[in-house]
């Protein structure tokens, strides 16, 4: 478990960090989430030992990981998959790794066959793909079985199998009981993996809930509705909730149930082909949130 109190860092007269408390607790997949310059990184490296905070604290399994006697068997992360040497080959690599945290060699042959390297395990390092290097640092975060993981930004560089594979390592990490702490700026893959999420702006906690109420809470609920008399339909609708179309026979209504707008309809002797409630994205959700939080923002328009 990863637990987080009052977390603060300070870097002059910028606050990065502004005083973050939530925990990551086993069997859970814990989405991280923020705009650019959020202090994300920031956090995820006080946590590693990597940072110190200016003030509160950040713990694994009830001590800071600098005070872990086999970090790599405490928790495994993945922060930069560029922190290997580019002569090392993915072997060699994990095999210091091993030694170091006093892990048995096999399991150097066992988490390269885990994360697919192992027909390229003897090759330079300095010669994989981006998606390879992903890998690798993948497999360096499993190489001790820890309890905690933490990933930023493991969909980089993958292919859609390999997002595929992640997606589905994340979920089988947390059913055996792991705790899983994950960021990334791919919403659609989020949505599909985590089942709670920390959203923080501008170094502060702004959401500590699950993937659900997070987007029931954040979005107003949809309906999609084709009829061939969108016209008509959306005059009848309009009085009553927010309609907007979406192409030549669809609408899209908000703050109506999908039974009023079609009794409304019927009511109205119009005809429906479709009444379907719809789901909002976690990518809307998260726009409508931290849209206050964005530090670099694009105008909508631009003059040409």
């Amino acid at each position: 478990m990863i637990e987080v109190r009052g977390l603060t860092k300070r870097y002059g007269e910028v606050l990065a960090v502004d005083d973050l408390t939530f925990a990551v607790r086993p069997g859970e997949v814990t989405g991280f989430l923020g705009p650019n310059g959020a202090g994300k990184s920031t956090t995820l490296r006080m946590i590693l030992g990597l940072d110190a905070p200016s003030s509160g604290t950040a713990t694994v399994g009830g001590m800071s990981f600098t005070a872990q006697p086999a970090p790599l068997r405490a928790v495994g992360a993945l922060l930069d998959p560029g922190a290997v040497l580019p002569s090392r080959s993915a072997f060699h690599h994990l095999l210091a790794l091993a030694a170091g945290n006093g892990i048995p060699r096999s399991r150097v042959d066992e988490t390269l066959a885990e994360v697919g390297l192992e027909k390229v395990a003897r090759r330079r390092a300095g010669t994989y793909s981006l998606g390879m290097r992903q890998r690798l640092g993948i497999a360096a975060a499993l190489l001790g079985r820890p309890p905690v993981l933490v990933f930023d930004e493991p969909l980089n560089g993958l292919d859609p199998e390999g997002i595929v594979w992640i997606r589905s390592l994340m979920r089988n990490m947390a059913a055996e009981g792991r705790a899983v702490l994950m960021s990334s700026h791919l919403m659609s893959e989020m949505e599909l993996t985590a089942d709670h999420l920390i959203v923080i702006g501008r170094g502060k906690l702004i959401a500590d809930t699950t993937m659900k109420d997070f987007i029931e809470a954040h979005s107003e609920r949809e309906v999609l509705v084709r009829s061939p008399q969108t016209q008509a339909l959306r005059r009848l609708l309009s009085e009553a909730g927010d309609v907007r179309a979406e192409d030549h026979d669809t609408l899209v209504v908000t703050g109506l149930e999908a039974a009023r707008i079609g009794a409304l309809a019927a009511a109205g002797g119009v005809e429906l082909h479709e009444l379907s409630p719809r789901q909002v994205s976690l990518e809307r959700a998260f726009m409508e949130l931290t849209q206050d939080a964005v530090e670099y923002q694009a105008g909508k328009e631009t003059n040409r």
